[in-house]
């Protein structure tokens, strides 16, 4: 089964609150590989250009 499609994001640290089901908010550091998923719900995040943070 395929998740939902990543969130694109611009910046290097993101919080999450799980949306409408919710979750404590955590707030979540992209590594070089440009990519990070919420320990909670699971959500993608994907930097928009990580090469530009490298």
């Amino acid at each position: 089964m395929e998740s939902e499609e990543p969130i694109r994001v611009e910046t290097t640290t993101i919080d999450c609150d799980g949306g409408p089901l919710g979750h404590p908010k955590v707030y979540l550091k992209f590594g070089p590989e440009g990519e990070v998923v919420c320990p909670y719900c699971s959500r993608r995040y994907v930097l928009d250009e990580p090469e530009r943070f490298r």
